[in-house]
């Protein structure tokens, strides 16, 4: 039997890190990242909107944390976004994602979940 994703019903880090990177991942730069889609915040790197102040939520995420999740933006976003993983993805426990999650209210992940066989939903 297969998973789903435990990101698609979190969405918790979308909500409460600032998500920046490298400027040239926008798509004017010959990236991905859709450039209406982020600010400046120094002359080299940019921030995903709605990741650049409080309270927090990237302007991609479509749902509600802790609910039913997706980024609008999946197969175009960050680095940043990529590498971050939920806990127990790989089989090591990501502090961040236990953070965001109780800022949320939500309990941290427990390591079963990625010893099952996972399907991704995009």
């Amino acid at each position: 039997m297969s998973h789903v994703s435990p990101c698609l019903n979190c969405g918790a880090c979308c909500s409460h890190f600032r998500v920046s990177f490298f400027w040239g991942e926008c798509a004017s730069s010959g990236g991905t990242v859709p450039d209406d889609l982020v600010t400046q915040i120094t002359p080299s790197r940019v921030a995903m909107i709605g990741t650049d102040r409080k309270p927090v939520r990237c302007t991609a995420l479509v749902g509600e944390v802790g609910s039913t999740v997706q980024c609008s933006i999946y197969e175009k976003r960050s680095s940043t976004c990529r590498e971050f993983e939920a806990s127990w993805e790989n089989g090591e426990h990501n502090a961040d994602c236990d953070t965001a999650r109780a800022a949320f209210g939500l309990l941290p992940l427990e390591q079963y979940w990625a010893d099952m066989p996972y399907e991704q939903i995009a």
